[in-house]
C-alpha cells in the first residue's frame, strides 16, 4: 500500500513542493475533520482544504500511486478525471458545434475570462455537470469534499499556471447545484465530512470576524521577529523560546498583530423557509460560515441556496476547562451561496457571489441566456403585453382587473431618486385592500407574497411593533446583545404583504408611518442606536370593523385606520360582494371550473409563472424609465385638472380633491408601466393609464357619497368638506337657537326639545349624536353648560 495522501498542511514536509513556478502560489489549508475544537473561542477555520502534494505534476503522476486515507480513492486517478472534466466539457448547447468559436471547454472559457478580468478569484463550478461527465468523480467530490477538492484547487491553479506563468492570485472551485438538496431537519451524522445542499432563509449574520492565517511573534527581550507560523488545527503554537541564538530567553513571545496574515469569517443563521416546515413543527435552524467572498454575499431576508460541508465540533464543558461535552454542535462550512427560490423575482444573479462591480457571472454570456432575455424583448413588443400580464396575474381568481393591474405596478415598481441635496423619493407603491368578507383578498396577498422578491408575510393580530421592525436579543454565540431584524426590514427591496391590516395594534401600526414614507427604521434600544434600511413596498389587506362594509361611510369609519397613515398608501381599492344574477353565475362557473379541469387552459394568452418570474425581474434589474418632456407636460395636466373638480360652483370653500402625495404616486404609477413595455421612456399613454388607475382607486375610497364627488379630506381627515360644512351649519344654527330661547343664567331646556326645535327651524338633517356634539362644540366655547339632559346658558 502507497503511503496516504496527508490530511492537513501540517503533515507535509517543507521540501515537497510541486515545481518554482508554483511555489508563491497561495493554496488552501487543509484542516482535520475530527479536529476537536472549542465553541466557545470562535468557529473552526474553513474548509477550504488542501496539501502541498500535487498530482498535477507529471513527476508525481509517474511515481507509485497515492490513495486518500481510509479510502481505495486514488489520487492520480482523481486528478486526470478532473483535468479532463476542465479541459473538454461542453454544455448540451455546445456539443455538435464545429465553429472556431467552441474549440475550448466551458470552463477553459471561463478560466480565460477570470484571468483577464483579474477580478473573479474563484471558479464556480455546476455539480450537475461533473455527474454529465463524470458520474464517478461526483460520487467522490459529494463523499470526500476536502479532498477532492484540494486536488480540483491544485489542477487548476496547475491549468493557469500553464497558460499564464505570470499570473498571481490564486482561483479557487466553488461546487454549487448538487443533483439534490437535503432538508434541513433532515441532516444527521451520517453527513458529517460531506458535500451538502440546504436551502433556506438567512435571519441573521454577525459581523466580519478577522481569523488569523499566519503569525508572527517577537521576543520582549532583544526584539527578534519569528518566521510566519501558520495555524494547525486551528491553533496557534507560541514559540517557547527566541529563536536568536544570542538571547534564546524562554517563554518571552509576544504577539505582533499587525504582521499577522488574517481572512475574513462570518458566522450566518439559515432558518427553514415556511413551506418545508412540517405540520405542526416549529423550523429549524443551522449556522453557515462564510469565508473571504462569501463573506456579505448574503443578506438577512435572502432565501438562498448554501453548498457547503457538513461538519461538527466539539464544546467545552466550560471556558475554563479542557473537558469536551459527548454532543457536538454541527454547522455548515459554506462553498458556494446562491440566490434561489425560482418561483420569486429575483433582482440579483443567481449566481452572483461577489458585490462588486466587476464581479461577472458565467451565466450571461451563454447561448441560453441570450435566447431567454431574446424571448422577453419579443414578449414586451406585443400590443396587448399589458393584458396579457395582467391575465397571468394569479389567474385562478375570477376578474378585479383592475385592481391586478395595481398590483402589477406594485411588483414592477417605479424609479428610486435621490437629489444631490440629499432629498429622497421612494420608487415603491403601497397599496391598500378594504373589502367585505370572501372577495379573495387574503388570496391575492398569498399569491404577492409568493411571487415578489424578499417578500414578508404576516397578519396584523400576531404582529407587534417589534416583530415588524427589529428586536434586542443576545447572541448565544458570542453573549453580545445584538438587533435582530424584523419582517419590514427583512423585506428590504421586497414587499411586505400584511393582513388583517385593521386588527393591528396602535403600537404596531404607528411603526409604519416612518416605513412608508421614510423607508427607514429608526431604532434606540440596549444603547444600540441605528437607523435601519425598510425599503419596501406594503400591501395590507383590512376587513371593515362591521364585516361588511357600510358604503355610507367613509373608508376610516369602516375600518378604523388614522388618516396620517391611510394617506401615505399611494391606491386604495374598495371590493365589494354585489349581488347580481349574472355576475353571480359567471364567478359560480369559474370557481366550480378550478375543481374539474385547469383553469389557465380557459384563459387564452397567459404567461406561465417562469416566465412572469423572469419578464418582471429582468424589467425591475435593467429597466429605469425617464419622464419625456411630453409625459411631463401631460403630468402636470392632469394634476391640475384633479385640483380644478374641488371648485365647486356656488360654494364658498374648495374642496381638495388631490394633494403632492398624488402627483407622486402617478410618477411611480407611470414609470412601472413604461417599464412592462421595456421603455426607456415614459410616455404620455403611461401617464393616461396611472391617472385612470388612480381614478378608479380614488372613486371607490375617497367618494363623498352626499356630493358624488372625489374629496380627499375623507383619507387625510376621515371628514369630508361637506360633511363639515354641514356640522359648521349645525353649530352656527344651535348657537342662534340658545341664544333666542334661553337666557342668561335663566331655567335649563331639555336637549330633545332643542332638537325638536331645531329640526323645525332648520332644512339641516339633525340627529340627536349630531346636537350633542354641537353643544359640545359650544361648551368649549363657555356659551352653553350641560347637565346630564339638560341645557344651561351662561
Amino acid at each position: 500500500m502507497a503511503p496516504p495522501l496527508p490530511r492537513t498542511a501540517a503533515d507535509v514536509p517543507p521540501s515537497f513542493t510541486p515545481s518554482s513556478s508554483r511555489r508563491r502560489l497561495r493554496r488552501r489549508e487543509a484542516v482535520t475533520p475530527s479536529t476537536p475544537m472549542s465553541a466557545d473561542d470562535s468557529f473552526p477555520p474553513s474548509s477550504d482544504a488542501g496539501d502541498d502534494f500535487d498530482p498535477a505534476d507529471p513527476e508525481d503522476a509517474d511515481s507509485t500511486p497515492v490513495f486518500v486515507w481510509g479510502t481505495n480513492i486514488s489520487v492520480q486517478d482523481v486528478n486526470a478525471a478532473i483535468l479532463r472534466f476542465l479541459r473538454h466539457f461542453r454544455g448540451p448547447r455546445e456539443t455538435g458545434r464545429g465553429d472556431g468559436l467552441m474549440e475550448e471547454g466551458k470552463y477553459m472559457r471561463a478560466v480565460h475570462r477570470i484571468m483577464e478580468l483579474e477580478g473573479g478569484e474563484s471558479l464556480d463550478v455546476d455539480a450537475h455537470d461533473v455527474f454529465d461527465y463524470d458520474p464517478d468523480l461526483y460520487g467522490k467530490m459529494v463523499r470526500y469534499p476536502l479532498e477532492v477538492l484540494a486536488i480540483f484547487d491544485i489542477v487548476l491553479m496547475d491549468l493557469v499556471a500553464r497558460i499564464d506563468p505570470l499570473f498571481e492570485k490564486h482561483i479557487q472551485t466553488r461546487i454549487f447545484n448538487l443533483k439534490s438538496s437535503v432538508c434541513m431537519r433532515n441532516l444527521n451524522p451520517s453527513d458529517i465530512e460531506k458535500m451538502v445542499s440546504v436551502k433556506g432563509m438567512i435571519i441573521r449574520c454577525s459581523s466580519v470576524i478577522p481569523e488569523v492565517k499566519e503569525a508572527i511573534f517577537r521576543c520582549l527581550v532583544c526584539g527578534h521577529y519569528s518566521e510566519p507560523i501558520l495555524v494547525d488545527r486551528g491553533r496557534i503554537n507560541e514559540p517557547p523560546r527566541c529563536g536568536r541564538q544570542e538571547c534564546l530567553a524562554m517563554n518571552s513571545m509576544t504577539l505582533v498583530h499587525n504582521r499577522c496574515r488574517f481572512a475574513d469569517k462570518q458566522i450566518v443563521k439559515l432558518q427553514e423557509t415556511p413551506d418545508e416546515i412540517p405540520e405542526g413543527g416549529t423550523p429549524h435552524t443551522v449556522s453557515i460560515l462564510m469565508h473571504d467572498k462569501l463573506v456579505d454575499s448574503g443578506k438577512p431576508g435572502d432565501r438562498v441556496e448554501v453548498t457547503g460541508i457538513y461538519r461538527a465540533m466539539s464544546v467545552r464543558v466550560g471556558p475554563t476547562q479542557r473537558v469536551v461535552k459527548s454532543i457536538f454542535k454541527t454547522y455548515i462550512d459554506c462553498l458556494h451561496l446562491k440566490k434561489t427560490d425560482k418561483s420569486r423575482l429575483h433582482i440579483d444573479d443567481l449566481m452572483d457571489v461577489d458585490n462588486s462591480s466587476n464581479s461577472r457571472t458565467i451565466e450571461d454570456d451563454t447561448p441560453d441566456y441570450q435566447d431567454k432575455v431574446g424571448k422577453l424583448k419579443e414578449l414586451s413588443k406585443l400590443p396587448d403585453i399589458y393584458d396579457r400580464l395582467t391575465w397571468s396575474l394569479a389567474p385562478n381568481i375570477w376578474e378585479l382587473d383592475d385592481v391586478k393591474r395595481g398590483l402589477l405596478c406594485q411588483l414592477f415598481g417605479g424609479n428610486a431618486l435621490k437629489l444631490v441635496s440629499g432629498a429622497s423619493f421612494r420608487g415603491d407603491i403601497n397599496i391598500l385592500l378594504v373589502g367585505d368578507p370572501g372577495t379573495s383578498k387574503s388570496q391575492l396577498l398569498q399569491y404577492i407574497h409568493k411571487l415578489s422578491p424578499r417578500g414578508i408575510y404576516t397578519s396584523g393580530r400576531g404582529s407587534s411593533a417589534v416583530g415588524l421592525t427589529a428586536y434586542v436579543s443576545k447572541d448565544p454565540e458570542t453573549g453580545e446583545t445584538v438587533l435582530e431584524s424584523g419582517a419590514l426590514v427583512l423585506s428590504d427591496r421586497g414587499v411586505c404583504c400584511i393582513d388583517e391590516f385593521d386588527k393591528m395594534s396602535d403600537n404596531a401600526r404607528s411603526m409604519l408611518h416612518e416605513v412608508m414614507e421614510q423607508q427607514t427604521v429608526s431604532i434606540a434600544k440596549a444603547g444600540i442606536i441605528a437607523s435601519l434600511n425598510a425599503r419596501t413596498s406594503v400591501l395590507a389587506c383590512a376587513n371593515p370593523s362591521e364585516s361588511r362594509y357600510n358604503p355610507r361611510l367613509s373608508v376610516i369609519d369602516n375600518i378604523h385606520l388614522p388618516p396620517t397613515l391611510l394617506s401615505r398608501f399611494d391606491l386604495i381599492y374598495l371590493i365589494l360582494d354585489k349581488a347580481d344574477e349574472q355576475t353571480d353565475r359567471r364567478l359560480a362557473k369559474h370557481i366550480v371550473s378550478l375543481h374539474f379541469k385547469n383553469p389557465e387552459t380557459v384563459v387564452q394568452d397567459v404567461l406561465d409563472l417562469p416566465t412572469l418570474v423572469a419578464y418582471i425581474s429582468y424589467a425591475r434589474k435593467h429597466i429605469h424609465p425617464r419622464i419625456s418632456d411630453e409625459a411631463a407636460e401631460e403630468l402636470t395636466r392632469q394634476y391640475v385638472e384633479m385640483r380644478k373638480r374641488g371648485n365647486a360652483p356656488g360654494s364658498r370653500k374648495k374642496v381638495i380633491t388631490a394633494t403632492a402625495r398624488q402627483i407622486e404616486s402617478l410618477i411611480r404609477l407611470s414609470e412601472a408601466l413604461a417599464r412592462m413595455r421595456f421603455s426607456e421612456w415614459v410616455e404620455v399613454k403611461d401617464v393616461a393609464e396611472a391617472f385612470r388607475l388612480l381614478e378608479v382607486a380614488l372613486q371607490q375610497s375617497a367618494t363623498d357619497h352626499s356630493t358624488g364627488t372625489i374629496d380627499m379630506d375623507l383619507i387625510m381627515t376621515g371628514i369630508s368638506a361637506s360633511e363639515r360644512t354641514r356640522r359648521e351649519n349645525l353649530v352656527a344654527a344651535t348657537r342662534n337657537l340658545v341664544m333666542e330661547r334661553l337666557q342668561l343664567g335663566g331655567p335649563s331646556t331639555r336637549i330633545i326639545e332643542l332638537l325638536e326645535e331645531l329640526r323645525k327651524q332648520s332644512s339641516i338633517e339633525v340627529h340627536l349624536n349630531d346636537l350633542r356634539n354641537a353643544l359640545a362644540t359650544l361648551m368649549s366655547e363657555r356659551v352653553v353648560s350641560l347637565h346630564g339632559d339638560s341645557v344651561k346658558r351662561i
